[in-house]
């Protein structure tokens, strides 16, 4: 077992692990462009299909002209919360395996290899003392429109808030409670051996 911030595992793991958590009090600060740059060096590392790596980012920084855009996007539930964040960016994964000079496949796997993208991103967030908080509620046909993303090629998957941790108090007062580590199934709910368990 390990535990930390708050959190026991049932079986041994990094307390990396444990210690990544989605909170959504953030300080506003401005995130430094290092910082920035290291959490997509860290998702680029992520294992794809094919090496593929069908993963795209587009991002806005607080107080700039794409933040407005960009946020505008989200749901007015989020926009409550990531109005403090400092960065606020969407994952877009590719549909197709493209190679120079070839005719593009399709890629079965891009959400799957998006996703553990987002995974080593928000784990090196962790690392670096900054905390990430992906989200589906934002208009799905608007992230098209306003991204430039053309949806017959690329299909946008998440939206993620990344920011310094604050205290719960700069939430309004219906956030306040839930800004805790959520706790985990337990690993026998979705680790079977040999046959699917519905």
């Amino acid at each position: 077992m390990t535990t930390a911030n708050n959190r026991t595992s049932e079986h041994d793991v990094d307390p990396m692990f444990l210690a990544r958590w989605s909170p959504r009090a953030f300080t506003g600060e401005v995130m430094p462009h290092d910082v920035l740059m290291s959490l997509f060096e860290a998702a680029h590392w992520a294992p794809s299909a094919f090496n593929a790596q069908p993963w795209r980012f587009v991002y806005a920084r607080r107080e700039t002209a794409d933040w407005d855009r960009l946020f505008e996007v989200l749901i007015p539930y989020n926009q409550l919360w990531v109005k403090n964040a400092s960065v606020l960016m969407f994952i877009v994964s590719d549909r197709a395996r493209r190679t120079p000079g070839g005719v593009p496949q399709p890629l079965r796997s891009h959400a799957f290899d998006a996703g553990a993208a987002w995974a080593y991103l928000a784990l090196q967030a962790s690392r670096l003392g900054w905390a990430a908080h992906g989200m589906a509620g934002f208009d799905l046909a608007k992230s098209y429109e306003v991204l430039g993303v053309a949806e017959a090629d690329y299909q946008v998957e998440a939206a993620i808030a990344v920011g310094r941790q604050a205290d719960p108090s700069v939430l309004d007062e219906a956030f306040r409670a839930r800004e805790v580590p959520s706790p985990r199934n337990p690993v026998a709910s979705f680790a079977f051996e040999g046959t699917f368990k519905p």
